[in-house]
């Protein structure tokens, strides 16, 4: 027969390797039982060989091998400091010790030679909480010195999302050049381009007769493609460093000719293509328009996706009546319109701009014709600005665009046909304007696409074409013209030169605006058709992904709104700030 199952009771008592390590402390500064001592610049240091052994895989090593030292009762330890050595000891017995600024490194290096790990890290910890940009180049230095990689990763990030404030400190001319490199292509940046621009010329200008010939490769880090035209053409194309560089003037030779004609230099490419750095975000902003039905609306707003909230941005100085609204280089333009401030209702030629940096408003060059109901678009550095009703409030066929590059308005060959509210988008060097009506307000059946760098108009007729008051929005090669009195939304691959019918609206859509954020399209506000053909204003806010030809609603703006501007905005992210 089985005998009784025998009971096991496993007792742990928690205080025992504490308890333990208190008496043997004890012992040592008793010396009793110690055989062996750390010497260090004449000092003593008496412990025990099998609790230094059990602390750390070196003095494993030395007393458990045939080494020597496995029966010499003094340790000489070259390059520690009493002091540090005390400290280590102190530690080995109780887990305790006191780090501060004037004692940190030597622990550190210590605890390196003698194999602490864990001392070690908590010195990187304690390092890392004292990291500022003034500090964290030479941290990271410090770091390379410490081989501390934990260190080294804290301080190279705090040095790249703080690059404003580490861009104008002396320790960063005393980078190498490979160590300035890695920081220039790092996508993760927190900087405007402009400014990696002017720290390259400052690190140069530190020591320009061994530096001078590093600016070739330094300028290849640069993305010119997110710089503004009149910073690159008039000020970096005039300093004497990049003209002394064939490379430089070639690499901006290539940004001019794909500006002017759409064409540059194939090796040029990949360079084009570098992606934004991971600091600049894209938000939607949404401005001017109708609010609730009543009056024309100076404000401006940005939406927090994060918080998934609206937030208010500075008012417009004025109301304006069926302005039209556009980004370009990061700065949003609220151009014409008729001004509601005054009893006669001026069509106006005004421009307004908005950066996100400042949130000020300020004017800028007026347009040639006053106009309002009109459309903008931008495309490189151009803003194109077509049709609407003219100073004599008649439909007009003309067309002027603001060159960013020498802040100017010029001219431009008329389009084919005057239209009101058509779907307008710009791509592959063309602009489209699709749809519309006439005077009487009839449709109007056709394409209308002007060639940027020819200044030329063709027109195409196409029935599939019924749009009136809706917007165009562009993702990858397609158009996607989005209602318009219509459900429908209907893409246009302007490779393929054919439309292919997409999700249908929820309603009945006209007035509204669109924008486009990390590949989806952003539908704001606008009128609807409601039952028995009332039409009313809408707070609606809808997202469509082209991938799942989709759409999914993303709750209301903060009041009803129509003939507004939806547009994405870029900000630069600096460390602890936001766009506010």
């Amino acid at each position: 027969m089985d005998g009784p199952a025998v009971q096991i009771f496993l007792y742990k008592d928690e205080e025992q390797s504490s308890s333990l390590l208190l008496q043997l402390n004890g012992l040592r500064l008793e010396k009793v039982l110690t055989d062996v001592s750390l010497c260090s610049d004449g000092t003593e240091t008496p412990c025990h060989r099998s609790v230094l052994a059990s602390s750390s895989p070196y003095f494993r090593a030395m007393f458990c091998n045939n080494f020597v030292e496995t029966q010499q009762t003094q340790i000489d330890l070259k390059g520690i400091a009493p002091p540090v050595l005390s400290s280590i000891v102190d530690y080995v017995y109780t887990g305790l010790a006191s780090i501060s600024m004037d004692t940190v490194l030597p622990l550190m290096q210590a605890a390196s030679m003698l194999q602490y790990g864990r001392l070690f890290e908590a010195c990187s910890s304690f390092l890392q909480e004292q990291l500022s940009p003034d500090n964290c180049l030479s941290m990271t230095r410090l770091s390379e010195i410490l081989s501390c990689e934990s260190l080294r990763d804290k301080a190279k990030e705090m040095a790249v999302k703080s690059f404003s404030d580490v861009s104008a400190s002396e320790d960063l001319c005393e980078l190498s050049l490979p160590e300035l490199m890695g920081y220039l292509e790092d996508d993760g940046l927190h900087a405007e381009e402009e400014q990696v621009f002017e720290t390259l010329v400052a690190w140069i200008h530190h020591d320009p007769l061994s530096r001078r010939g590093a600016i070739g490769d330094l300028f290849k880090k640069v993305r010119l493609r997110y710089i503004h035209p009149t910073y690159l053409f008039q000020f970096i194309a005039n300093d004497p460093l990049i003209q002394s560089s064939a490379l430089c003037a070639e690499l901006i030779d290539s940004v001019r000719r794909l500006m002017f004609s759409g064409d540059a230099a194939v090796d040029f490419q990949p360079l084009w293509a570098a992606p934004r750095r991971y600091s600049c975000h894209d938000v939607l902003v949404v401005v001017g328009g109708r609010k609730n039905s009543e009056q024309t609306s100076r404000e401006a707003l940005v939406f927090d996706e994060s918080a998934e909230a609206w937030q208010r941005l500075a008012k417009l100085p004025i109301r304006l009546h069926k302005a039209s609204y556009v980004a370009l280089h990061s700065v949003l333009y609220v151009i014409g319109g008729l001004t509601t401030t005054t009893k006669t209702h001026q069509v106006s030629s005004a421009v307004y701009t908005l950066s996100l940096k400042t949130n000020q408003w300020r004017t800028a060059e007026p347009m040639l014709t006053p106009r309002f109901a009109h459309q903008s678009v931008s495309y490189l550095h151009f803003i194109f600005v077509l049709g609407g009703l003219g100073p004599d409030r008649r439909l007009t066929d003309s067309a002027e665009r603001y060159n960013s590059m020498f802040n100017q308005w010029e001219a431009m060959a008329a389009m084919p046909e005057a239209v009101l509210h058509p779907a307008v988008a710009a791509t592959n060097q063309r602009i489209y304007v699709f749809g519309g009506e006439d005077v009487l307000q009839n449709p109007v059946r056709i394409i209308q696409v002007y060639h940027i760098a020819r200044n030329m108009w063709s027109r195409m007729e196409n029935r599939t074409v019924k749009n009136v008051s809706a917007p165009a929005a562009v993702v990858d090669d397609n158009v996607f013209i989005i209602g318009g009195y219509t459900r429908r939304m209907i893409a246009y691959d302007t490779k393929a030169n054919r439309f292919i019918k997409r999700a249908d609206l929820k309603d009945r859509r006209m007035h509204h605006s669109a924008a486009v954020l990390d590949g989806k399209v952003y539908v704001t506000g606008g009128r609807r058709v409601a039952g028995h053909d009332v039409i009313e204003d809408s707070d609606g806010f809808e997202c469509y992904d082209p991938k799942t030809d989709a759409w999914t609603s993303k709750g209301t703006l903060p009041c009803k709104l129509f003939d507004h501007g939806s547009l994405t905005l870029t900000y630069v992210s600096t460390h602890g700030k936001n766009h506010g």
